[in-house]
């Protein structure tokens, strides 16, 4: 996580007494993504973590793939998934590997009379459209519009939203999403070289303790599972926690961009790594200023590594017929570059207004059966045109 965080009360010394106001201990939990040996937080309750007093059957929420296996261009329209009430079935796979899989939602609600835990994933949930608060056991993170929420496997959190006209995408990711090493100091910096620094990074704010008994809903994913756990107590009834492992929120609008004389490759836009992927931000910039410079992008193989590009607004002169929320992909094995006429047209251009995310994949993407149902069929032979 960015760097060493701490809200509300905590006791002196880890792992000593901590007493509340009657004498009775508040009950320590050590919080990591990856056991004992990386980053952590340690959260103080005012009741056991382990306070479980009812569970309910599981049931099956993993993707359906439709397809396995294929090897030419594809794209999507992402605005064509519906709406949906309920903030988790709202949730859409549309393409997924055994690294991470990517989920687009229409949440018309947030979440009133349950919690969410996602025990297998870290999420990176990216606002396209709407704004709210996201409610955790470490406090609250008012998010809007460009907007990245991180959060770490494990958290219990609830979204709130201001009304029902919101658009998110997901990245569920089965290993921690952390800043890139290449921007990192060996003690954790970011360094000069680095397109955001802390500043930019918003912690939890606010952190109000529901210090009350009751039934309390928990729906927990595991390997593709939902398990209904219901807790004797408010979930949110920590007084106080610090460390490194939290969620956070940073806005694309504050990523600042990386130019060159010459047109720069996408790991300039590197924002996130995991396991086997890594997310991009392309952002608003001025182009290449060397005199005979080609703003758009030169053609490059992709060999070892699907690409996928979430479009968000603005104008991408690199390809025709762009909407809001497209994504298309481009995968492993077959060279991709601008549509006919781009690279022409690109020449002399000053800047660009563009906004996407990008995920590249080191392991090959599969289709859901959702995917297929919003993908324009003719993408594949576009560069024909």
């Amino acid at each position: 996580m960015p760097y060493y965080y701490k809200l509300g009360n905590i006791p002196h010394k880890r792992h000593t007494q901590f007493h509340k106001a009657d004498g009775s201990l508040y009950a320590e939990q050590l919080f990591s993504t990856e056991g004992f040996s990386n980053d952590y937080s340690l959260l103080y309750h005012c009741h056991p973590p382990t306070d479980i007093i009812k569970t309910e059957p599981s049931y099956d929420v993993s993707p359906k793939v439709a397809e396995e296996k294929m090897l030419k261009h594809r794209s999507f329209e992402g605005f064509h998934i519906k709406p949906a009430i309920d903030y988790l079935q709202s949730r859409t796979p549309v393409l997924v590997n055994n690294d991470c899989h990517i989920v687009l939602a229409a949440p018309q609600e947030g979440m009133h009379d349950y919690y969410f835990k996602n025990a297998d994933a870290d999420e990176m949930i990216f606002v396209h459209e709407g704004a709210g608060v996201l409610r955790t056991m470490y406090g609250e993170l008012p998010f809007g519009y460009g907007d990245y929420l991180v959060i770490p496997r494990g958290t219990i959190y609830q979204m709130q939203f201001k009304d029902d006209n919101n658009r998110l995408f997901i990245v569920e990711s089965f290993s921690p999403i952390r800043f890139p090493k290449k921007y990192l100091s060996k003690y954790g910096q970011l360094l000069e070289h680095s397109p955001f620094c802390e500043r930019d990074i918003r912690p939890p704010q606010n952190l109000p303790t529901f210090d009350q008994k009751g039934d309390y809903l928990i729906r927990t994913k595991k390997r593709g599972m939902m398990y209904n756990l219901h807790y004797g107590h408010h979930p949110f009834d920590i007084v106080g926690w610090d460390g490194y492992c939290y969620p956070f929120a940073f806005s694309i609008h504050d990523f600042e961009p990386i130019t060159g004389r010459v047109h720069q490759p996408p790991p300039v836009h590197q924002t996130f790594e995991a396991n086997n992927f890594v997310v991009c931000s392309f952002c608003p910039r001025l182009f290449d200023y060397h005199p005979q410079s080609i703003p758009a992008p030169y053609n490059h193989s992709n060999i070892d590594s699907d690409e996928v590009l979430y479009y968000v607004d603005g104008d991408f002169m690199s390809r025709k017929n762009v909407t809001r929320g497209m994504i298309t992909l481009h995968p492993g094995g077959i060279p991709h570059g601008p549509h006919p006429g781009a690279v022409e047209k690109s020449i002399g251009a000053k800047e660009t207004k563009e906004l996407a995310v990008m995920v590249d994949t080191f392991h090959p993407l599969q289709l859901t059966k959702e995917a297929l149902e919003i993908e324009n069929p003719n993408y594949t032979m576009s560069w024909a045109e």
